[in-house]
């Protein structure tokens, strides 16, 4: 297959070399501003390196597009109209859901295939084996043109923008755990009580995951004074160190707008997602909306 590449930062690269070295072909590779590195690999590999996109783009039946998610969309709609009918464009631009379906709305009246694939993973460490989640109506197609590479890939649906979603979705629990484990790993080192406290969460590494945020879900609400009450002490110990809470306040206003709505609007138990369907209106609801 004839492959063009937008982009040539580390995603762009990577695929760029991994595509290569399972027998297909690039029609070119486009970068704004070309790194030393990236010249050589395209003198290396013979490819011609391009810093504007072109009617070159005819040539390749796949497009992928490694862009900074800011430019995706404009930078799509450019490309559409120089691509070939019923080529593939793959989106591995870390875009908003929104412009991924702008994107893929524009690509059907152009003739051509979208496909939203989000990278899951770092890439600097993966490299081409990294995690990807694909949507799009082609995206079973998409997959089996990274399958080769050895990584997981998970189609998640038609609708492109899904991927990117998830992607989102994923990175409020990531990037949440990350930051309480900065804050719980460093009290917990200034008090020397590191490798204890591995030992004392043992339990919810043995827990399975889903059970164990439902089960957290559904006694929230009952639970949520009394909770907000121990994030309370739980700050007091980390000033009292000379640390300073960060996550924690707001992990606090969390539990304490729960238990007020409790009051308000009781809640009086059911399943997960009617427990879910009461903290987002009457918790995470915006007051704005």
């Amino acid at each position: 297959m004839k492959i063009a590449i937008l982009g040539g930062g580390m995603v762009g690269a990577c695929y760029m070399q991994a595509f290569l070295d399972h027998g297909h072909t690039l029609a070119g590779v486009c970068d704004l501003q070309p790194t030393p590195a990236l010249a050589e690999q395209a003198r290396r590999s013979g490819i011609v390196l391009h810093t504007h996109i072109g009617d070159w783009l005819g040539e390749a039946e796949l497009v992928i597009s490694a862009v900074f998610g800011a430019v995706a969309l404009p930078l799509a709609r450019d490309a559409f109209a120089r691509m070939r009918k019923g080529a593939l464009y793959v989106d591995m631009t870390t875009a908003d859901p929104s412009d991924m379906r702008a994107a893929d709305d524009a690509a059907r009246q152009a003739g051509i295939e979208f496909v939203d694939v989000a990278i899951t993973g770092a890439v600097n460490l993966g490299m081409r084996k990294t995690p990807l989640l694909l949507a799009g109506a082609q995206a079973e197609q998409a997959k089996a043109l990274f399958e080769p590479f050895g990584g997981r890939l998970t189609v998640v649906g038609e609708r492109p923008g899904d991927a990117a979603s998830l992607k989102l979705l994923r990175s409020i629990y990531t990037k949440g755990i990350e930051a309480l484990a900065v804050e719980c790993l460093t009290t917990a080192t200034r008090m020397g009580l590191t490798e204890p406290l591995f030992d004392v969460l043992q339990d919810i590494d043995e827990t399975p995951l889903r059970q164990l945020l439902e089960s957290m879900v559904l006694t929230h609400i009952p639970h949520s004074a009394r909770r907000r009450n121990e994030v309370v002490e739980a700050q007091h110990q980390m000033r009292q160190l000379g640390l300073q809470p960060v996550v924690s306040p707001a992990v606090e206003a969390l539990f304490a707008a729960t238990a007020h709505a409790q009051a308000a609007n009781r809640f009086d138990g059911g399943s997960v997602r009617e427990a879910l369907q009461w903290l987002a209106d009457n918790v995470v609801a915006s007051r704005d909306a």
